[in-house]
């Protein structure tokens, strides 16, 4: 049975479905640290009294820093398509963020002055309660011993850095980009086995830009940890990022201008690229608010909602 904790600066808490919430009587400073100890999440969790709203806490990130982020490429079937793909031929792949571009779940997205093309990917975060050594072999059964909790994730990227550089790190890696939260949804074999019905939702300024369900993952997560682990250890507190479903601002250009593009010199190619992007009105701007939900459509998994404005700094020259 999963149990919902948050985090303030006064510590954790465990909050119910109607958002009252309570004191975690525990020691832990860090994500690692609770998940440990989740008997004293659970025995706060059924507790007849010592409820009290929330108020105007501030919700802080439930998974602590720093930490390992690591992230699924083009893992949904409707994003692939979205992005030029086949589907069924899509490789399992990962890639790094630094822990520095975690954020809390109501924090700004800063979007950076040199940054045209902010883009939104809502996604469903695994949480590790157990370390995963090289070469683990996952499975269904196996999972919940590795994944001790659930989070909603944004990874946010910078479309204009990422492409003509291929680089992943630097274009999901600046601060605030990469908010979690609210919750750190405690989960067992039970929840996870039930994984597959969990619903993502992404809305910028209210209108629905994502919703789809963790069905549509190409590689599932007892496979995608069996992969991760034939090169990568994972510890209590590192957190996977499992992709993202269609509706993301970025779209493939269409087959034929794909040609077209690469009939044309590298530089050309992306001066074409980007002045069509520009015209595209579904990146983030200034005074954006991006809403991410994830749960079950019963409510009995229910990772909680994160409501995150947007804000342009200043330009800077770089060098």
């Amino acid at each position: 049975m999963s149990t919902a904790v948050v985090r303030t600066s006064e510590g954790w808490w465990v909050q119910r479905a109607d958002g009252l919430i309570r004191p975690v009587e525990t020691g832990a400073a860090t994500t690692a640290e609770l998940l440990a100890d989740r008997s004293a999440a659970e025995l706060a969790d059924r507790a007849e009294d010592g409820w009290q709203e929330l108020g105007s806490r501030e919700l802080l990130s439930p998974v602590t820093t720093p930490c390992r982020v690591v992230a699924q490429m083009v893992n949904y079937r409707s994003h692939a398509i979205d992005s030029g793909f086949d589907p069924d031929q899509v490789p399992t792949a990962f890639f790094r963020k630094a822990s520095g571009s975690v954020c809390g779940p109501a924090s700004e997205i800063v979007r950076p002055g040199h940054v045209h093309l902010l883009d939104y990917e809502v996604e469903l975060g695994l949480v590790f309660g157990a370390p995963l050594p090289l070469d683990t072999d996952v499975t269904s059964g196996t999972l919940a011993h590795y994944v001790g909790a659930l989070v909603v994730a944004n990874d946010i990227s910078a479309r204009d850095l990422q492409l003509p550089k291929t680089q992943f790190y630097e274009s999901k890696s600046y601060p605030t980009f990469t908010p979690l939260g609210p919750r750190l949804l405690l989960v067992d074999e039970q929840d996870l086995a039930r994984l597959e019905q969990l619903r993502l939702v992404c809305a910028v300024n209210g209108e629905v830009r994502q919703d789809s369900t963790t069905a549509e993952m190409i590689t599932k997560p007892d496979r995608a940890l069996t992969a991760l682990a034939g090169f990568q250890t994972m510890a209590p507190g590192d957190v996977l990022l499992t992709g993202t479903p269609g509706g993301t601002a970025l779209r493939s250009p269409g087959k034929a201008l794909e040609l077209i593009g690469s009939l044309l010199p590298p530089a050309r190619k992306w001066q074409v690229f980007f002045a069509r992007q520009a015209k595209n009105p579904a990146y983030l701007k200034h005074g954006d608010t991006v809403t991410a939900s994830i749960s079950t459509p019963d409510g009995s998994l229910d990772l909680g909602t994160q409501q995150t404005p947007v804000r342009a700094a200043a330009v800077k020259e770089r060098t």
